[in-house]
């Protein structure tokens, strides 16, 4: 267990490593100048100098990026171009919003997914099977932002029963600061419960099929006890894996999802950091996102041994 952490661990660094060689090239690669986003329109080329100046702008992309590579080694992520206020501070007021949402989110794509699923295969070819794999696909081929907007225009301009935008704080008042990101947070579940549904399923009809299943049925093992019981645990490998796979996408959702709900999350951050071309808050929220998205990868398989007992840490039957 303890060698395939560590494995996994030391895998994250040439990850990280490489995503923000991307990043940190993409970002030098698009139009315009940070020294005109702080200083308008009407600074002076002298006054654009010194910014630069101040900022290392005017040094070359290499030194830029080792420079910034050895201050995120020492824990310092930069400062905000634009107020000075650290990144770690900047996240630290963030990353909570983005959290409460993705993690709510995902808790209802399971508690929806997952038992449709099984409902699913056990009523394989019938209306309810049929019906539920059309709801599936309609939830993956519709955008997330598109089921967003729909929500706000039903349930907060015409039944006014959630706010369209804003956030409140769980320590100020636990009720709204559930209303304010249930509506975000369906919009963000519905996509992967659709995905969940259709993998429960086919893992599920897979697993109704196995000996062992059709033993347990032959000894008068109840069939709600064979399904939720022995099937599901013998189709919970697949279904986990997806599961982990997909915490990732929402993670990337956030980001559109927060700006049409007006969530003061790290996805609303990148979107107003790239417009103000505030590099070292996109360089730092892009790579707390990634570093969760692994973290959350080595979870996954941490759970697999826990799941299954013939499987080892490292993979191999006993």
């Amino acid at each position: 267990m303890f060698r395939l952490i560590g494995k996994r661990l030391l895998l994250t660094v040439p990850m990280l490593l490489g995503m923000s060689i991307i990043v940190f090239g993409l970002l030098r690669l698009v139009p315009g100048d940070p020294a005109s986003s702080i200083l308008g329109a009407y600074a002076t080329p002298a006054q654009l100098a010194q910014v630069r100046e101040q900022l290392g702008l005017n040094r070359s992309i290499v030194v830029q990026y080792t420079t910034w590579l050895g201050d995120v080694i020492h824990g310092d992520l930069g400062v905000d171009y634009t107020t000075g206020q650290p990144i770690r501070t900047v996240l630290a007021d963030r990353l909570p919003v983005t959290v409460e949402v993705v993690l709510l989110a995902f808790l209802l794509a399971i508690v929806v997914g997952i038992p449709t699923g099984v409902w699913s295969a056990v009523r394989r070819g019938k209306i309810a099977d049929k019906s539920i794999q059309g709801v599936a696909v309609l939830g993956i081929a519709v955008p997330n932002f598109w089921i967003g907007i729909v929500l706000i225009l039903a349930f907060s301009l015409t039944l006014r029963v959630f706010p369209s935008s804003g956030f409140v704080a769980f320590s100020v008042s636990p009720w709204q600061n559930l209303r304010s990101v249930i509506l975000p947070a369906v919009s963000l579940a519905a996509g992967l419960s659709a995905v969940l549904m259709r993998i429960t399923r086919g893992a599920m009809i897979d697993a109704l099929n196995l000996d062992h299943i059709t033993f347990s049925r032959a000894k008068g093992v109840p069939e709600r006890r064979v399904v939720w019981r022995h099937a599901l645990r013998s189709a919970a490998i697949p279904i986990v894996t997806v599961a982990g796979l997909q915490a990732g996408y929402l993670l990337g959702s956030t980001i559109v999802i927060e700006q049409v709900f007006s969530l003061p999350g790290v996805g609303q951050l990148i979107i107003q950091s790239m417009l103000n071309q505030n590099y070292p808050e996109v360089q730092g929220a892009i790579l707390v996102i990634a570093f969760t998205f692994i973290i959350v990868n080595l979870l996954v398989d941490l759970s697999y041994p826990l799941i299954s007992p013939k499987l080892r840490a490292g993979g191999r039957e006993i």
